[in-house]
């Protein structure tokens, strides 16, 4: 893809051409070429991604920040100890070594960071979800228009080869006209990470305070609204929902358990549920056609003619050869030999970087997603139907 303007516009990322970009950035067109990271917060997730980066070639962590000084330390350990380190971020952007960042840090900072890395001339993979708030979200997409940089966010679905052979599945009719999905992301904990010094309890625990975080709809069910975009190649129109805090009673303000329903403009709806009491079926997608059913978990699918219609499909996964037969309504899997996800979406921004090419999750479809958890997050706490064209205040 080639430089472009963003506009959000109805809840849609749209694109134009754009000049004059204010940012220029070295391409590594050399596919031997090295590429420097700096990793900015090393939380939970930002070491989560360090094994896989580790493994990569092509990707080299030179620099991690925290404010948080035993998190930093364990960064660097993870990183191979021969990193610099950094209290503030904005030191690291100053290093002219450091060729691209990951941004993990509490979803309320994710834009005024990546802002600025993108004014630094820095490549950015930012964490989902990609911003907070219509202003946060608006700002990112109007300064990505005016940088030459790779911007790719971590919702790494995206880039998971099964997942984009479930959509050229749904593509090619395998299960007809889609006529609804349903999602979960169930769990049996308090989502609460140790806290050694109370000092540090909002910025280890940031996740509980609707001041940082937005609660279990940005942080898991995100994913989900991105797949269900992706599919549909839209955005949804309006959305209904709730949550509560009405198991963990220990001073979190984000909720427990949220229920939401997403309509979108050709009728489908979109269900979603994340519990924190029970984690039965844990992560599930499910695509219900009106010729069959696709049920995914994160690194498996299967599919599920509906009768009368399993001579229809034939080949379901292209590795395997597996053909439909119906077999006590016993789904056929979908084999497809991929990735680990999330190390496949750091895979294809280092190769976005080399080849100088924009990533499936950039920034338009993260500002949809983005958009779509901000009008969720409304419609729970205003405890009203939200629809788009009522929450938007981007132009």
């Amino acid at each position: 893809m080639k430089r472009r303007e963003f506009i959000v516009k109805g809840g849609i990322a749209t694109t134009a051409i754009a000049c004059n970009p204010i940012v220029s950035f070295a391409n590594k067109s050399n596919a031997g070429d090295m590429i420097n990271l700096g990793i900015i917060g090393t939380g939970d997730r930002g070491t989560g991604l360090m094994p896989a980066i580790n493994q990569i070639k092509g990707l080299r962590t030179v620099g991690c920040c925290d404010v948080i000084p035993f998190r930093l330390e364990e960064g660097k350990q993870m990183a191979g100890g021969n990193v610099t380190t950094y209290s503030d971020y904005r030191k690291l952007l100053d290093n002219k070594d450091i060729d691209a960042v990951l941004v993990t840090t509490p979803f309320s900072t994710h834009s005024q960071i990546a802002i600025d890395a993108l004014d630094a001339g820095k490549h950015v993979f930012c964490e989902k979800t990609m911003a907070k708030g219509y202003d946060g979200i608006s700002q990112m997409v109007s300064k990505v228009s005016q940088t030459d940089a790779i911007f790719q966010v971590g919702h790494q679905f995206h880039s998971s080869r099964l997942y984009q052979h479930i959509v050229g599945l749904i593509k090619q009719g395998k299960i007809g006209k889609i006529t609804a999905f349903e999602f979960q992301w169930n769990r049996n904990g308090n989502w609460r990470r140790p806290v050694p010094d109370p000092k540090w309890e909002k910025a280890i625990n940031w996740r509980m305070y609707r001041e940082f975080s937005g609660g279990l709809l940005a942080e898991l069910c995100s994913h989900q609204l991105d797949f269900a975009n992706w599919v549909l190649e839209d955005v949804p129109e309006s959305v209904v929902g709730v949550g509560g805090i009405d198991y963990w009673k220990d001073g979190r303000e984000t909720f427990d358990n949220i229920h939401l329903i997403y309509s979108y403009p050709n009728g489908v709806k979109a269900k979603f549920t994340c519990l924190t009491s029970n984690a039965m079926g844990d992560y599930q997608v499910k695509i219900l056609g009106d010729k069959g059913s696709i049920v995914m978990g994160q690194l498996k699918a299967w599919f599920y003619p509906e009768k009368g219609f399993e001579k229809e499909f034939g080949n379901v996964d292209g590795v395997s050869g597996a053909t439909v037969n119906w077999n006590d309504n016993k789904g056929i899997p979908i084999n497809i030999e991929h990735e680990e996800p999330s190390k496949q979406a750091l895979m294809d921004f280092r190769d976005g970087i080399l080849n100088n090419e924009q990533p499936l999750s950039g920034i338009k479809s993260g500002a949809d997603t983005s958009v779509c958890v901000q009008m969720g997050l409304d419609a729970m706490y205003q405890g009203k139907m939200i629809k788009r064209k009522d929450g938007l205040t981007i132009h």
